[in-house]
């Protein structure tokens, strides 16, 4: 079934049913889920060459990773990331444009993609405290949501982003109510914000029971496993090491314990680990009992909400930026214990 036909079962004219299915806002709500019912009962699939000539748009989505950050490409926490946010555009209509450039070409290739008109919306990822890409996309005038929150910036913007402040918060409380006075923390990048919120709410938990955070049982990396099991076997190997660790991913939780069981321990009796966990769909801590005990919070369901938000923005149905901030939730697993 073509447009034409399509139009003509529904009385409509060609133009309402293309910009109802484009998700124009001048398409009141009734007719819209009229005609996105009617499109889905006769599996009409729109021409998408057509529908950019007829409204200027390009129903993709651009996601720019700089060579910086070239190793997301192979993190299953970028993938899930990616999955939830592809799955939602694609019901949108439109698809994903992954670009990926040198970082001293990154503003170049944002400003290129504009003038392209190559994409109609643009996601950020992985900001760091003060991220000029944020000034950037104001400047060019592309409609763009971040995925976490530039705690530097003042300037109204669109995010979804988690309580890493409070998750790491509550992650740290659980050890200390477990009897654990001397805590590690096997931190990501901390000139992501993400993690320098994550600090942030490790300290506020030991400060709150008058524990000084200790420099020296700190560690911040790339959350490999790698990193995950050097940190902690360090640690460990101390005079006075920690008894437990909070650590930024499940791939680092998955070091973590390889290091403690290296050192003749037992993970969840003579060491705690307190993970945060993606809810990642290949690194998966949904067990009837899970291995770790980690604040959780889905990585794809926010790249889902990213989409639906950016997806707004660009039919200018959204007119102050939208902004979410969702919550970990604290699951118990057997990698803590009381402290013995």
């Amino acid at each position: 079934m073509n447009l034409k036909e399509l139009s003509s079962r529904l009385g409509l004219s060609p133009t309402t049913v293309s910009r109802a299915l484009g998700g124009y806002p001048e398409v009141n709500a009734e007719t819209r889920a009229r005609v996105t019912e009617a499109a889905a009962r006769y599996n009409y699939r729109p021409n998408k060459r057509a529908q950019a000539l007829a409204t200027g748009k390009s129903f993709n989505i651009g996601h720019v990773l700089s060579t910086r950050n070239k190793d997301e490409l192979v993190n299953p926490i970028f993938g899930d990331f990616i999955g939830g946010l592809t799955e939602r555009s694609a019901a949108s209509g439109y698809s994903l444009s992954l670009t990926l450039t040198e970082v001293d070409a990154e503003e170049a290739m944002f400003r290129k993609l504009k003038s392209e008109g190559a994409v109609d919306g643009i996601v950020l990822q992985s900001p760091r405290t003060n991220d000029n890409r944020i000034a950037l996309m104001h400047d060019i005038g592309l409609p763009f949501v971040v995925h976490g929150r530039a705690s530097d910036i003042e300037a109204p913007y669109a995010w979804v982003d988690v309580n890493n402040r409070r998750a790491f918060e509550r992650a740290t409380a659980f050890l200390i109510d477990l009897g654990h006075r001397r805590i590690g923390l096997v931190n990501g990048d901390e000139r992501m914000d993400f993690a320098a919120r994550r600090r942030s709410g490790y300290q506020d938990a030991l400060r709150q029971v008058d524990l000084q955070p200790d420099e020296t049982i700190m560690r911040a990396g790339p959350m490999t496993e790698d990193n995950g099991h050097a940190a902690v076997a360090q640690m460990l190997s101390m005079d006075n090491p920690p008894t437990g660790f909070v650590v930024s991913s499940i791939t680092l939780a998955i070091g973590a314990r390889r290091a403690i069981q290296e050192a003749g321990l037992v993970m969840g009796r003579d060491v705690s680990v307190v993970a945060y966990d993606d809810d990642l769909s290949y690194l998966s801590n949904r067990q009837d009992v899970p291995v770790f005990t980690a604040v959780r919070s889905s990585v794809r369901e926010a790249g889902q909400k990213i989409a639906d938000m950016l997806i707004r923005q660009i039919n200018a149905t959204s007119t102050a930026p939208d902004r979410e901030l969702l919550e970990a939730e604290l699951v118990v697993g057997t990698s803590t214990g009381p402290v013995v």
